[in-house]
């Protein structure tokens, strides 16, 4: 039986979600039309952000849906910018890191190639982990300057956790909103919008057993943004286009189950990936795990392994039946040294030598079994294979 071992890129459909989800995709009505059908709509979708306020703690019209994670991490980044460089010209400043997922990274060079902002990427060491020191120089030497911070909460290829209320903490000294895409996060450790001090959390759905298409930007009623999307002016005038209340009401439902089960979870994936980690070490003794004594995700494994490409080792574990990547899903398929693993000094042929595992609500210890089975000879050949590159 094929054995998935790859949430950190979509997790599969919670029975219960997929139960709700197909009942009510048949349901009438645009929420903004007026008629009984709308209404109905209207409701789903407002009952839906109030459930993922209360798993959130944050005040419900902080909730604005958008399309995923990418969406939420453009509007937060670039509205962020705008709004604060049209208050303050001598803001152009972003503060984020080398490691951030592309959908954050992309924003800020942009904004830095066509828009004249200017980038900071705070230190880290080679677990991961942020200076916090150098973070707080930057702060304290160019804080005019500067227009927002955007950091992750947990690193979703190395699994590293950051220390968000430090960082909101440091910013609020200066009175700098604050941006964390949490999408790794969410689900795996205690996420709380209100106690951690940020402006703005990105969370979707597909990484906790919703469908793929739906997600949000947790925004402080607080906080101005700028627009990125014009139109409608649904979603606080903030995220233009006609909502999906379905796809809403089914990803309110994976939140609310991600977080009660968090806990318990987070239990059980650390003994799974300590079995992982042990089995792997014992058929490789070279193995480098990446942020192995720093606080990390208990449900996230990332191995680096010397002399062979992660590719092989992919598509070798997938002939036998299981499934697991390189590193983020953005990037699969582009043979290129992982930017994060560059990040924390590796040099490029150590970056390209990468596994990553992650697992979800419905890993057990039969996928460890099956992984344990078929590394031994995915590896073997993976190595026989050596760095040779297309």
């Amino acid at each position: 039986m094929p054995v998935y071992l790859d949430h950190a890129a979509t997790s599969p459909i919670r029975p219960s979600v997929l139960e709700r989800y197909t009942r009510t995709l048949a349901q009438i009505g645009n929420p903004a039309s007026v008629h009984s059908f709308g209404q109905s709509s209207r409701q789903l979708l407002e009952e839906a952000r109030e459930q993922i306020a209360r798993n959130l703690d944050c005040d419900r019209n902080e909730v604005v849906f958008t399309s995923g994670g990418t969406e939420s991490d453009n509007l937060a980044v670039k509205g962020l910018y705008w709004q604060r460089h049209a208050e303050d010209r001598n803001r152009t400043l972003i503060i984020s890191s080398s490691a951030e997922h592309a959908a954050v990274l992309d924003s800020v060079n942009w904004l830095v190639s066509e828009q004249g902002a200017e980038a900071y990427f705070v230190a880290m060491d080679e677990n991961g982990v942020l200076d916090l020191e150098d973070l707080e120089r930057v702060l304290r030497e160019r804080a005019d300057q500067v227009a927002l911070i955007s950091l992750m909460w947990a690193n979703n290829e190395i699994g590293v956790v950051h220390p968000i209320k430090k960082i909101t903490e440091l910013a609020s000294n200066y009175e700098i909103p604050v941006h964390s895409d949490a999408i790794a996060a969410l689900g795996h450790i205690p996420v709380n919008f209100k106690e951690s001090g940020l402006s703005a959390m990105t969370i979707t759905g597909h990484k906790l057993g919703s469908p793929v298409g739906v997600g949000a930007l947790i925004l402080s009623r607080k906080q101005k943004v700028t627009a990125v999307l014009h139109g409608g002016g649904q979603e606080r005038n903030l995220r233009s286009g006609t909502p999906d209340a379905a796809a809403a009401d089914a990803f309110a439902l994976a939140v609310e189950e991600a977080v009660t089960e968090q806990a318990t979870l987070a239990v059980s994936h650390a003994k799974l990936s300590a079995r992982l980690i042990a089995g792997v070490k014992l058929c490789a003794p070279d193995v480098k795990v990446s942020s192995e004594n720093v606080e990390r995700l208990s449900n996230n494994v990332h191995f680096r392994f010397p002399g062979c490409l992660g590719d092989s080792l992919l598509f070798l574990m997938d002939l036998n039946g299981v499934s697991i990547s390189t590193g983020s899903a953005c990037a699969a398929g582009v043979s290129s040294p992982s930017h994060v693993v560059l990040s924390l000094g590796a040099d490029a042929d150590e970056a390209m030598g990468t596994m990553r595992i992650t697992l979800g609500h419905n890993s057990t210890e039969a996928d460890i079994d099956a992984f344990l089975e078929a590394f031994p000879k995915a590896h073997e050949g993976a190595k026989k294979a050596g760095l040779t590159r297309r």
